[in-house]
């Protein structure tokens, strides 16, 4: 099946597939040892090592480390004049090769993994075509008026718990979408649909594929419950769930990962034993966002962050118990540094993780695989929140993509809006990090911004405590007396965690963010790229930045995450190397066939 975005552009599954994985070979491999140029409208690949010069069309010209690449892609073979088209597979194959070579290392799962994603993005977009998507618009300042005088209205998901207004549920929708929307996926990761099992087993809990399910819940006796932080912030959730037995307190849980646990000989005899109750699926329905294992419950405004004993592109995404203890030593230690962060930075805001709740039983996977981390919602932000990664997919149409957005049909509109957007997201991240030693993971399935009835941003949202590290020194008072596993856990080293923060915010965020608005007005990228730069120059005028900001704006080569060096290697995502791109942040940024 196929899905068509902005300007034509056509997503299909084998398309997508091709395309991410040329995305990381001119990053990882070929762009580094200068085997990458433009010539036309096309950009040219070199593979030294397999003798194979591959051809991508260039959907526009190319401004700093960006390219947009479209099909068809083609191969010339050694001693052929000819251009061949190139599918996934083959392209797969040319890409393992490259890499075996150069890296004197094989990896007989790479193929499989990237065929694992081919299957998982055809079978989305087929549930996809099949569901009939409604795009919803975003409630205007009008409406919202309007909605003020309307009697509430019950939204469809909140079953009886909770009634908004028709403006609330129509931002809920938007909101929900753009969770929902990344059907593609991240541009730069060599499998990024990849997970286990078939997809009958998972479309039913798909993000991607529009999935609603309610929850499943457990009853567990009182002296077995395992929990950390405010308890009473379950007490909204808890309100729409089953009452438990006297003695017994419940405990939500995933019905994916409850099915994955269900053979544990610990858990089979804490059921039979009467220890834990399976009290069945009840209460509202829950949403699952983009990470997969989060859902948000809108009938209580709560996110529950599961564990999933599944690998989802690049990890099994469970709660270890480390992260479990982290989250809530995190919400404690954060909350003075965003209210100090919120004052100067136009109200930005951190999704508090306030509590936990799994079980104690002899058994650790249990208590990791049913371990939920509860995490605050979003009906207090101003305006509509959207998901970063769906304002910057290149196949978004809807009111959750940047092409969607009423503001963006002038090029003054869209400079006005992206001027906006960097001084809500980037001054925060940048200032955590400086002031506070605070390493924010700003990726794009990391932030949410909230826009007005035009699309005009008005707060940043930052989210997801997993990814937020300490600089290792700064905070020993604020980690005393944890488990070394614990502080290990929270803490990065001073220059690995600012590694990080400029990989997320400017690579893997704002860069992608700008293509995006480059993609309906080509003319305005090197004027986006001057706004960021005067952006982050206004901050260091105002903040002691140091040696690492003069750095950055002086042009030094940014770090991009090597995913498919990473993949290739077998790497945990944590211990992912970099490769360095061009900085745009210099006067006059350069293309960038020129850069490398």
């Amino acid at each position: 099946m196929l899905l068509t975005g902005p300007a034509g552009r056509v997503l299909s599954a084998d398309d997508a597939t091709a395309t991410a994985l040329l995305n990381c070979l001119v990053r990882e491999v070929c762009a580094p040892e200068h085997q990458v140029w433009t010539e036309g409208t096309h950009l040219l690949i070199r593979l030294p090592r397999v003798g194979v010069l591959l051809r991508a069309r260039l959907a526009r010209p190319p401004v700093a480390f960006t390219y947009r690449l479209a099909a068809p892609y083609e191969e010339r073979r050694p001693g052929g004049d000819a251009w061949i088209a190139v599918g996934w597979r083959r392209l797969a194959d040319l890409v393992a090769g490259e890499l075996e070579l150069a890296t004197g290392q094989a990896n007989p799962e790479f193929l499989d993994q990237v065929t694992a994603s081919h299957t998982a993005l055809k079978a989305l977009l087929d549930a996809r075509t099949a569901g009939g998507f409604t795009d919803h618009r975003l409630p205007s300042p009008s409406m919202a008026r309007k909605d003020e005088r309307s009697p509430d209205l019950e939204h469809p998901l909140a079953t009886g718990h909770r009634r908004l207004s028709a403006g609330a549920q129509r931002s809920t929708d938007v909101y929900l979408e753009s969770e929902q929307s990344l059907v593609a996926g991240h541009r730069f990761h060599p499998s990024p649909k990849a997970r286990q099992g078939a997809p009958a087993e998972w479309l039913p809990y798909a993000p991607e594929a529009g999935a609603r399910f309610p929850l499943r819940w457990l009853a567990v006796r009182d002296d077995l419950i395992a929990e950390g932080g405010d308890a009473a912030e379950f007490a909204a959730l808890e309100s729409l769930g089953p009452t438990p037995p006297p003695g017994y307190r419940v405990l939500p849980a995933h019905p994916w990962q409850l099915s994955l646990l269900a053979g544990r000989p610990v858990l089979r005899g804490a059921l039979a034993s009467g220890l834990v109750a399976d009290l069945g699926a009840a209460g509202p329905e829950a949403v699952p966002t983009s990470s997969v294992r989060t859902v948000y419950v809108p009938g209580a405004d709560l996110f529950c962050k599961f564990s999933l004993d599944m690998r989802i592109t690049n990890c099994v995404r469970k709660n270890s118990w480390y992260e479990l203890a982290g989250a809530v030593v995190l919400d404690r230690l954060l909350r003075p540094v965003f209210a100090e962060l919120a004052g100067r930075f136009g109200g930005c805001r951190l999704l508090p993780e306030p509590a936990y709740r799994s079980v104690h039983l002899a058994d650790r996977r249990l208590h990791e695989g049913l371990g939920v981390i509860l995490r605050a919602g979003v009906a207090d932000l101003p305006g509509t929140p959207l998901l970063a990664a769906a304002l910057a997919d290149p196949y978004g149409t809807g009111p959750a993509s940047v092409a969607g957005l009423p503001c963006m049909t002038s090029s003054e509109g869209a400079l006005t809006w992206w001027a906006r957007y960097v001084r809500l997201v980037a001054p925060p991240v940048l200032d955590a990090y400086l002031s506070y030693g605070v390493v924010l993971e700003p990726h794009l399935q990391n932030v949410l911004v909230a826009v007005d009835g035009d699309g005009m941003p008005v707060q940043a949202v930052f989210r997801d405590l997993e990814g937020t590290k300490l600089v290792a020194g700064r905070w020993d008072a604020g980690l005393a007396g944890l488990p070394v596993r614990v502080r290990e856990a929270l803490t990065y080293d001073a220059d690995r965690g600012w590694n990080r923060v400029v990989y997320c915010l400017l690579v893997n965020h704002l860069a992608e963010i700008a293509a995006a608005v480059a993609d309906l007005h080509p003319a305005l990228e090197h004027d986006l790229w001057r706004v960021l730069r005067e952006c982050v120059a206004a901050y260091a005028r105002s903040h002691d930045g140091g040696a690492r900001l003069r750095a950055l704006l002086a042009g030094v080569p940014l770090p991009a995450k090597a995913n498919l060096r990473a993949r290739w290697g077998r790497a945990a995502d944590r211990a992912a190397a970099y490769v360095p791109v061009p900085n745009p942040l210099r006067e006059g940024p350069a293309s960038p066939h020129m850069a490398h």
